[in-house]
């Protein structure tokens, strides 16, 4: 089985040898610019995945145009920035794949070296205990590894096109009764600053946008509210699984173990206009 692999993407010209590197057999990457300007989109090209440009800038925008460009039945996304390894997708779509949950999260776990500082643990924080009291679904971290069927994300109607987006694919998919999970993958040291964990202001601007969602407020004009009273009543019928069959299947093949000074190196030949960048 094809599965497609969305990765938002905005100056990540470092960190896109490394992860598109260890892409597993069988994931099809779908790298989605949103404006970079350090030469991401030619890198990814060059190097065998899909692009997708997306001028609309947003966290939520780019997701959403790499959902609209993928084929798959089975979808995942991630992170472009090197923090999350792309050998472990296996681990979260793999539920999905067998048919055991409908959507499955990614719980990052730090590793040595990974920086997760404590304004964007406690924002996390508060955000799953809010989630919880808004619908029961107790998870740990809203992470950004995830995988679920495409054209059941297609029919939950998301419309947040901002930072928004990942939670409320969540509060609508348990309105909708989805059988949700998550499964520990590893945080790893990214590659460069992080545009929303790395500073308290970006932190901030994401907490802000998820409660505008939790409010029933999305970022594109629509509205989740009333979601946890009338399930699903607010959105069109899901449409039926399999209807968006997989074309040939794009395979790369399997990369070998790397290690962090292999990572270091391929962002030295990019940074040195050796390996691509700008």
């Amino acid at each position: 089985m094809k599965i497609d692999v969305v990765l938002p993407c905005l100056d990540e010209a470092a960190a896109l040898p490394w992860v598109l590197e260890r892409m597993p057999y069988g994931y099809r990457p779908i790298v989605v610019d949103n404006g970079s300007t350090d030469g991401s989109a030619r890198i990814a090209a060059e190097l065998g995945a899909l692009v997708v440009e997306e001028p609309r800038r947003g966290f939520g925008a780019a997701c959403h145009a790499g959902l609209l460009a993928a084929t798959a039945k089975v979808v995942c996304f991630m992170d472009a920035d090197a923090s999350l390894d792309p050998r472990q997708l296996p681990r979260v779509a793999g539920p999905v794949v067998s048919g055991e949950a409908d959507l499955v999260l990614g719980r990052r776990v730090p590793g040595p070296g990974a920086a997760w500082p404590l304004h964007a643990r406690l924002g996390n924080a508060f955000l799953g205990w809010c989630l919880a009291r808004r619908t029961g679904a107790r998870l740990r971290d809203i992470g950004p590894m995830r995988a679920c069927l495409r054209a059941d994300l297609l029919g939950l109607g998301l419309t947040d096109r901002r930072f928004g987006y990942p939670l409320e694919m969540v509060l609508r998919a348990a309105d909708r009764g989805w059988r949700i999970a998550e499964t520990g993958v590893d945080y790893l040291p990214r590659a460069g600053r992080s545009k929303v964990t790395g500073t308290v202001r970006g932190t901030a601007r994401a907490v802000a946008d998820m409660r505008k969602v939790l409010r029933g407020d999305t970022g594109d004009g629509g509205s989740v509210r009333g979601l946890s009273l009338a399930r699903g009543k607010d959105t069109p019928p899901a449409p039926e699984r399999g209807m968006f069959p997989s074309r040939e299947k794009v395979v790369s093949p399997t990369p070998e173990e790397g290690t962090s000074p292999a990572r270091e190196e391929t962002a030295r030949k990019v940074a040195s206009g050796s390996g691509g960048g700008t």
